[in-house]
Order: C-alpha cells, then structure tokens, then sequence
C-alpha cells in the first residue's frame, strides 16, 4: 500500500524539516508542493529526495495567498499520482493514528481493510503563551505543552482519503473536508497536532504581510488572519489552555469553535 501526503509550502523553514522527519518515519511517501519559496524550503525538501519525498513540483506564487488554485493544484496531482490513499496536509500539522497502532500508515491500512475510505482528524492546536519565550529553532512537537481542541463542527478534518480512481473536491470546504461520492468517514479519528505558530514574532511574520485573494474573502475564507493586526496581536495565557498528557491522552472537553491564534487585544 502506497500513502501520499500532498504537501504545500511556501517559506515554512521553520516547520519542514520536522514535519519530513515525522512523515518519514511515519511510513508516508510525499510529495511536495513549493509555492516558489524564497527560503530554505525547497532546499530541505531536497535533502529528503529519494528519502521519502518521491517528488517535487514548483506551483508559481500568483502574488497572494491563492488558497483555492493551491487546492485545485492538489486535486489535479492525486488524479495523477498512483498512491492507494492520499493526505491533503501543511507543513505546520503532526499527523499521527490512534495509540493502539504503531504508526500513520498502519492505522490508514487498518481503516482501509475495515472498508472505510476517509479519516477525519481531531486538531489540537499548540501556540505559545504569554510565559514562553517561544519555540522557532526548537523540536516544537517535544517542547510545545499548551493547546486547545478545535471543533467547529463535527468531523470538519477529513483530510485523508483513498483513491477510488474519481476526482475528489477540497475547494469546496476550504480544504478543511474532502468530498466525492461514496464516501465513508471511519469512526475511529485520528490526531491532528497543529502548531500554527512559534512565537509572537513568528506570527507577526507569518501573518502580519501576508497577502489574501479578494475573491476568497469575499467567499467568507481567511476573515481573521486577513484581518491580523500585528500591533494589538497577543499570546494566550496557559490558563486557557489545556496541557499535553505524555500517556498519550487527549482532552476533547471544552472545544473552542473559533480559533484565537490569530487573535487581538
């Protein structure tokens, strides 16, 4: 069985290495998508060519954040790619199965044989508190403790699906839920760990210049990031957040329905 991550970058230095690692030694094959990265993405990408990174494609960066044609992107590839399931992923996202399987891909081919053909995820977002200094150039997965269970809506992380030889739909849920007929969500979810940022100077970076399509703001996409304000942005304090259970619990009370990480005084 062949699993594929579909994975696009653009300027995720911070996260790359890392999240290769993971998918490596979680036995995931992938394939990157730089987004003409202007730092050592690409590069760190390469490093892994050969090694788990089959391979590598160039989306030309339009000038903003085009969400919609970098999902469009991914469709196209897993109507291509031969891979029995595919992993609509971001290099800032851990991905991981249920403790009762050894890894990713052996929990995909338990759910595979259990004749389920998507997996929903739990996101458990970690950030960085008003009392951290922060975590770039750190392992974030072992040094970041602090996060909250996202759920908007039920089973909104369907992001792993098997290929049943038909085109399948990420526009249509913003990526968040991937659609096409016939499908199957296991009912066993798998974990998320999303770190979407790694400092307060990371976010400001990360998100204080980035450009959005009008288009998809209009559509209602990117409404809180587009409207960052670098000035007034600020850390939660880690009362407000729930802390990691090394024994591999996690703690699904309280769900935040809106995400504050991007949020401001």
């Amino acid at each position: 069985m062949k699993i594929v991550a579909l994975l696009t970058v653009r300027n995720e230095e911070n996260y790359m290495r890392r999240c290769l690692q993971h998918l490596v030694a979680q036995g995931i094959d992938v394939c990157v998508i730089d987004n003409e990265s202007t730092d050592r993405t690409l590069s760190i990408a390469q490093e892994f060519y050969g090694n788990g990174v089959f391979q590598i494609e160039i989306l030309p960066y339009s000038g903003f954040y085009d969400w919609f044609k970098i999902l469009g992107f991914k469709q196209e590839l897993a109507n291509e790619i031969a891979a029995d399931w595919f992993i609509h992923h971001d290099a800032d996202e851990i991905r991981e199965a249920p403790g009762v399987y050894s890894n990713l891909f052996s929990g995909i081919k338990a759910m595979d044989h259990a004749g389920y053909n998507a997996i929903n995820f739990e996101e458990f977002v970690f950030v960085p508190t008003t009392e951290d200094r922060g975590f770039e150039g750190t392992d974030f997965v072992q040094s970041m403790r602090y996060y909250y269970f996202y759920e908007p809506a039920k089973q909104h992380r369907v992001n792993a699906w098997k290929n049943l030889g038909q085109i399948v739909d990420l526009k249509a849920s913003g990526g968040h839920s991937v659609s096409f007929d016939g499908r199957s969500v296991a009912p066993v979810n798998f974990v998320l760990r999303h770190y979407v940022l790694l400092s307060r100077e990371h976010a400001i970076r990360k998100y204080g210049k980035r450009k959005y399509s009008k288009a998809e703001i209009d559509l209602g996409l990117h409404q809180r990031r587009a409207a960052f304000d670098s000035a007034n942005f600020c850390l939660p304090n880690r009362t407000e957040l729930k802390c990691i259970d090394f024994d591999g619990e996690w703690d699904c009370s309280e769900p935040w329905e809106l995400s504050p990480s991007i949020r401001t005084m």
